[in-house]
């Protein structure tokens, strides 16, 4: 294991983080309720940001396995997040064209979803197999503390929902330089680019992906995934929004619910982890998504603020624990030599489940009003995509095979 290597590597975990739950928390507010957009074109930002990755990244991210350059395009991403978000926290702060902010918020979002292509992969870097579980949990801890510190630093500011946003990005870059300048990548990048060998790479691609998932026993619990996390994510992008539309809860309030559900996450992660030991990770995953069906209802028909907060911890205790079993149950199900390219279908997923969500939660919201009753709805409706995950892993079910990848 390289502490070094392994010490640059969390600290930018910790970095975008910090970015992250600031714009999560205040900017998705400030768009919204603030300046007007609509809720259905803010997560058609999350939406269009998912195509154009889904036709973007798996490319790059194959041409990078063959010659190299990872660190020089997650250098390109961070520049990027930092310079979009940096002009939209600006052109924010003096109330420029909304569109104009939108659009920025949009190519920001593409670069800080890419980076992650990259940076997640650099895990080769730092440790042997051996270690790289303990090495993941590290960088997961890393990413935990930056959501923590990153709410704890502005929440001096959050009667401004602009200011939060102006201290966490630079934040993010100072934090992100030294894994920029001093991380070392040992495969180093093939300046020369032949356009016909990157289209027969990009054909493989196709192949390998059609095969894997016609054939493996991952195939149920991606598409799984896919939906029930898709839910989960939309209701993470728009809690705040929630909050303030149906209770008008402080911005003070928000951020520390937001820090209990963080806690929780953290230990249902441990506590899922131990149960899926003892009673196996599907039937868990089971158990933790029959969960949310009671929950999501529930936050749905809350009568006050209250039933709503002490709603939130428990939130924060099933996305943990769903997370932590997903990954546990893929590497029972995938085979040793298809680890790795399995996992690499887990983590388009986990990324780009933004998709059908948002746009059914933005698509309510603009046929039926911003009235509490319409956002009350739409968290219910998000129990649906839940309901449709659980089916799925209930009642497809495939033997384990390994994969031939040619």
């Amino acid at each position: 294991m390289n502490k070094k290597q392994l010490s640059l590597w969390s600290l930018y975990d910790f970095a975008n983080s910090i970015v992250y739950i600031n714009f999560i928390l205040y900017f998705a507010q400030w768009i919204v309720v603030d300046a007007g957009l609509s809720d259905f074109s803010y997560n058609a930002i999350f939406a269009i940001t998912t195509v154009i990755l889904l036709f973007t990244a798996p490319i790059l991210a194959a041409h990078t396995d063959l010659h190299g350059g990872g660190k020089f395009w997650l250098n390109i991403s961070t520049i990027g997040t930092f310079f979009f978000y940096g002009l939209v926290a600006i052109l924010a702060s003096v109330n420029a064209n909304i569109w104009l902010i939108a659009l920025l918020f949009l190519v920001g979002q593409y670069f800080y979803q890419l980076s992650f292509v990259f940076y997640n992969p650099m895990l080769d870097e730092i440790a042997d197999d051996a270690h790289k579980s303990r090495v993941s949990g590290i960088g997961n801890f890393a990413s935990s503390l930056g959501f923590v510190v990153g709410i704890l630093i502005t929440l001096p500011f959050s009667d401004s929902r602009i200011t939060p946003l102006l201290i966490s990005v630079p934040t993010f870059f100072v934090l992100a330089l030294p894994m920029m300048i001093f991380f070392k990548e040992s495969t180093k990048q093939i300046n020369s680019i032949d356009t016909a060998q990157t289209q027969d790479e990009t054909k493989a691609f196709i192949k390998k992906m059609i095969a894997f998932f016609t054939v493996s026993a991952a195939t149920p619990m991606l598409v799984a995934f896919f939906f029930f996390n898709d839910a989960l994510l939309t209701v993470s992008n728009n809690y705040s929004i929630y909050l303030e539309r149906v209770f008008h809860s402080p911005d003070t309030i928000k951020s520390i619910l937001l820090l209990a559900i963080l806690l929780m996450s953290a230990i249902g992660s441990v506590i899922a982890g131990w149960l899926g030991d003892k009673i196996g990770a599907l039937k868990t995953l089971k158990y933790i998504m029959f969960g949310w069906v009671i929950t999501l209802p529930v936050l749905a028909i809350a009568p006050n603020f209250l039933v709503a907060a002490i709603l939130s911890p428990i939130m924060g205790l099933l996305i943990g624990s769903a997370w932590t079993v997903t990954r546990a149950y893929l590497t029972a199900v995938l085979p040793k030599k298809d680890m790795r390219y399995g996992f690499s279908f887990y983590t388009i997923a986990e990324r780009f489940s933004t998709l059908v969500g948002p746009l059914t939660w933005g698509g309510i919201i603009w046929a039926m009003g911003t009235q509490p009753l319409v956002y009350r709805v739409a968290v219910g409706v998000m129990t649906l995509f839940i309901i449709i995950g659980l089916i799925v892993l209930h009642y497809w079910k495939r033997p384990v095979i390994s994969v031939e990848m040619q």
